[in-house]
């Protein structure tokens, strides 16, 4: 879904993508970034500290000022707490992966196993811990868990956005599945 006014041409210079754990974040603004040139932005790196500890908000809020100041870039990661006020204004586009939980859920299962055995290190400093997913009970120790207590409010608060007259410069583009991605992919390579 566009927003009201947007040019369907380029994505633009500065895109932030957002959705639930495990939706392609990451690996869609890599790939954007890749495209264009511009630089690629995780928010997760920003904000974990080692052992998993969260930045102080005006520490991470400095960060965020820091790591947007440039012309151009492509962001990936959600925390609209920290985002609406810093980031969301200076970009020219957000698209959001609106993918099914069902296909989220499994991919926290596969990504967080392959890191588990391979002892991946986040961020250079934190490794994941693969039975906690399953403890979808607990939100703060099971990414499942976490996108499951969070989906209608990060979806409402996306929805609302897409309407806020603040936002009215961005480009919305809500994606629903993997070859709705692999369109947008193609279209920035023509593009590029």
């Amino acid at each position: 879904m566009d927003a009201p006014g947007a040019h369907p041409g380029s994505l633009g210079h500065r895109i932030v993508v957002v959705g639930p754990s495990c939706s392609g974040k990451s690996t869609l603004a890599s790939q954007l970034a890749a495209l264009s040139g511009a630089s690629f932005i995780e928010l997760d790196a920003l904000f974990w500290k080692p052992n998993w500890q969260e930045s102080d908000p005006e520490e991470f809020r400095m960060r965020l000022v820091e790591a947007h100041a440039a012309d151009a870039w492509v962001t990936a990661g959600n925390y609209l707490r920290h985002t609406l006020a810093t980031v969301w204004p200076r970009a020219d586009t957000i698209i959001w992966l609106d993918f099914p939980l069902y296909l989220t859920s499994w991919r926290v299962v596969v990504r967080s196993w392959r890191r588990w055995r391979s002892r991946e290190l986040l961020w250079g400093t934190n490794a994941e811990k693969f039975w906690d997913q399953l403890m979808i009970w607990s939100p703060q120790r099971s990414l499942i868990g976490y996108t499951i207590s969070r989906r209608r409010q990060s979806r409402a608060a996306f929805l609302e956005a897409m309407t806020d007259p603040q936002f009215r410069q961005v480009r919305f583009l809500r994606l629903t599945s993997q070859g709705e991605v692999r369109t947008l992919l193609a279209r920035a390579a023509r593009a590029v």
